[in-house]
């Protein structure tokens, strides 16, 4: 139930604010007064898009405010519309939600039967979906849509894969050829940056064994430089016997002697890292690089490719144990949907059955005379269609038939039936539905192209379910206005140039009035809106 609902700066609404009763209540005022905003707004609180154009011109934003009673609890709805970017915000209980949240919540706030509603009412589909939604047992229609959810996605997968096996199979030499120059090669991942690097260590070495070499030859030979420190030395013995001045000086040039003998054991040790054969490491860049010069490709990408020919390969070759995999899994789904298919069909008509009784007693009460008649035929629609091992698999759709008077046969409710009587049709259809759930009921002039007894007919359903269910119902007749517990006058008024719709709250003579305008005015009006007003005590 909506306790409370406020609206700023909507279309040609700056901000009205309505406080509903738990039973009927009612908007009236006149053609283009504006009381479909209401709706537009309500209908955006739980989930419609609307267009920025829709905020008010001068406000930065439109906001929707509601308090509803669910399930026992408060909760209050927001959203709101930036003029600026068209995005719309919502909250719940003021916290950031998304709309698929308030979706979900709609089927218990909201029920709207509308003049387009009846239009959706004419439409096959909808009509199917209608008799589904009164199927005694909601399990087969679930797994009804399960089991072609999953059919059709491995359908789909097999045209897939059928696809793509005859794109391959057209490349399937180009693949095998580029496999062999690749496997010809056999390159590794991260071969070739190894071996730029150890190229990289074999030219520092180079320079490193050229430098080996020249040192050696400095350190041996009669004109090396131990050499000379040896003649040195001896000199400098002779001169420390005389004068122990140069004994400090012997000294220094022996170490230095033997530093240099140590160091030529070293040099000729070599050098570690130059094992490896220069000419082994260019020549396999070499067949690296020309590879890639082949195939117009980086070294990651000619690894890329042999992987991903791989797998092309393997595919082809294992194409056929798939395909007979899925063949097989398509036969156990086709057998399971034809089981659960029969079975669907079985409560539909047992559901058609049911539901037709309903409605007709439903119309009964509404005006239709006491021979109307209400079926449902049903059209094999193709789901499947055969293939070589299995035969089509099809489903009965419900398309509702309608026999408003006697000695009429039944004919296609978008072929017989009136404004009036498609008005009276969504009200009863709207009343079977509402025994299930406890959406507040908004009827949007569902009563149109009725008149006379038959309105009193009307009249007395909606009384009927407002003493169960809340009700919102938008109407130009003062008979059904009169129904009200709380009256509600949608109006249009300009000031400063500026046009405002503004909904005020009925009662007492301000009731009488409108009552009186929706008669026709003047005498007439007022004696319809006075006896109407006693009627309802």
């Amino acid at each position: 139930m909506i306790e409370l609902l406020r609206i700023k700066n909507l279309a040609l609404i700056a901000d009205v604010e309505l406080e509903f009763a738990p039973g009927l209540n009612v908007l009236t005022g006149e053609t283009g007064a504006g009381k479909t905003f209401v709706l537009k707004a309500l209908e955006f609180l739980t989930g419609e898009r609307l267009t920025p154009d829709m905020v008010r011109p001068g406000a930065e934003k439109a906001q929707v405010e509601a308090l509803f009673v669910d399930q026992g609890e408060d909760l209050i709805l927001r959203r709101e519309l930036s003029a600026q970017t068209g995005r719309a915000r919502l909250y719940i209980n003021d916290q950031l939600a998304t709309q698929d949240a308030v979706r979900e919540l709609k089927p218990r706030l909201l029920l709207h039967a509308s003049q387009h509603g009846q239009q959706q009412l004419l439409a096959p589909a909808f009509q199917a979906r209608l008799l589904d939604h009164f199927l005694p047992d909601a399990g087969l229609l679930e797994e009804r849509n399960g089991l072609v959810r999953e059919l059709t996605g491995l359908e789909r997968d097999i045209q897939s894969l059928h696809e793509r096996l005859a794109h391959l199979e057209d490349r399937r030499e180009v693949l095998e050829l580029k496999r062999a120059e690749i496997d010809k090669v056999a390159p590794l991942e991260g071969e070739e940056e190894a071996l730029m690097e150890r190229q990289q260590t074999l030219r520092i070495a180079r320079k490193a064994r050229a430098a080996l070499d020249a040192s050696l030859d400095m350190l041996h030979g009669e004109a090396g430089i131990p050499a000379g420190l040896g003649r040195l030395e001896r000199e400098l013995a002779a001169l420390a016997q005389t004068s122990e001045n140069f004994q400090a000086d012997l000294e220094v040039v022996r170490e230095a002697r033997l530093s240099l003998s140590d160091l030529a054991g070293r040099l000729r040790g070599g050098l570690p890292g130059l094992e490896d054969d220069p000419e082994a490491v260019e020549s396999r860049l070499w067949e690296l690089a020309q590879l890639k010069r082949k195939l117009k490709l980086s070294m990651p990408e000619v690894l890329a490719l042999g992987r991903e020919i791989e797998e092309n390969l393997n595919f082809l070759d294992n194409a056929g144990l798939d395909f007979k995999r899925m063949d097989r899994l398509r036969g156990e789904l086709r057998a399971r949907l034809g089981v659960a298919l029969e079975a669907l069909d079985a409560a539909r008509n047992e559901a058609a059955v049911a539901l037709g009784a309903r409605i007709e007693e439903e119309l009964r009460g509404l005006g239709f005379s006491e021979h109307v008649r209400v079926l449902f035929e049903f059209v094999p629609v193709e789901l499947f269609p055969a293939d070589e091992a299995h035969p089509p698999l099809t489903e009965r759709s419900a398309r509702l038939l309608f026999a408003p008077n006697p000695g009429q046969p039944p004919r296609p409710l978008d072929r017989i039936a009136s404004g009036g009587e498609l008005s009276r049709f969504l009200l009863a259809l709207t009343s079977l539905r509402a025994g299930s759930d406890t959406a507040t009921l908004i009827f949007d002039e569902v009563d149109a192209g009725i008149g006379g007894i038959t309105l009193n007919r009307v009249g007395e359903r909606l009384k009927q379910l407002a003493a169960k269910r809340q009700m919102l119902l938008i109407t130009h007749w003062p008979q059904l206005a009169a129904l009200a517990g709380r009256h509600f006058l949608v109006a249009k008024h300009v000031s400063d140039g500026q046009t405002e719709t503004t909904v005020t709250g009925l009662d007492g003579p301000g009731l009488a009035d409108e009552l009186s305008r929706m008669a026709g005015g003047g005498e007439q009006g007022q004696a319809l809106a006075g006896k109407l007003l006693e009627a309802q005590g």
